[in-house]
């Protein structure tokens, strides 16, 4: 009986995810809402999302002129894999902030805010993975909501709407931002804590260093 009492809530969870992904359309919307992210260069998947915020697929050295051109100061990479092998312009700063959408929590998401607000203090920033609408659409959502305070509903369009890549990436980042603690999530990244939870691997550390140090 015990293993009944979950069907409800999974079969809840999986209707909210098929409701997002089949109305998703590689090329967008035909009338592209002026708030969405605009496209800026098809070639890398670049988007702007805000006068100070971009979005994209996998760079390479051929788009070093065009982050020039933009006066991008901070390159994001969600990849494993360093930026240093094609961005080597002095004065931009690399952030790299490994993730998967499979396994994100609300520690990654806090990381990857709070950089973008530190790095929006020194100019135009640029977030990436390797196709630029998964990792990149997950963490786009996230600010989109809990930063400029969009809705869930208004968010989730954009990412599965928006002409970022295709419907099935999105599945992962559509459970979490629908399961998201919106209210706890904005305390946290006020507070500089590094999870929700005080439970949480990062906020345990943080807690044992504090008390060492007493």
């Amino acid at each position: 009986m015990s293993r009944l009492r979950f069907l409800p809530a999974v079969c809840l969870s999986l209707a909210v995810v098929l409701h997002w992904v089949p109305v998703q359309a590689a090329e967008g919307p035909a009338s592209r809402p002026a708030e969405w992210a605009q496209p800026v260069e098809v070639q890398y998947n670049l988007f702007q999302m805000s006068p100070t915020l971009y979005r994209s697929a996998l760079p390479d050295g051929g788009a070093v002129p065009l982050l020039k051109n933009l006066k991008v100061a901070t390159v994001i990479n969600f990849l494993p894999e360093s930026d240093s092998g094609w961005l080597k312009t002095p004065g931009v700063n690399l952030v790299q902030l490994p993730y998967r959408t499979n396994h994100v929590d609300d520690s990654d998401v806090l990381k990857t805010l709070r950089a973008i607000q530190t790095a929006e203090a020194e100019g135009p920033v640029l977030m990436h993975c390797k196709h630029g609408s998964d990792r990149t659409g997950l963490m786009a959502a996230m600010y989109r909501i809990v930063v400029q305070g969009w809705s869930k509903e208004d968010a989730l369009n954009e990412m599965t709407q928006g002409g970022f890549g295709e419907s099935g990436h999105f599945k992962d980042g559509i459970r979490y931002v629908m399961q998201a603690d919106v209210d706890k999530l904005r305390t946290a990244l006020a507070n500089g804590d590094c999870s929700t939870s005080p439970f949480a691997t990062c906020s345990m550390k943080s807690w044992f260093q504090s008390v060492n140090l007493k």
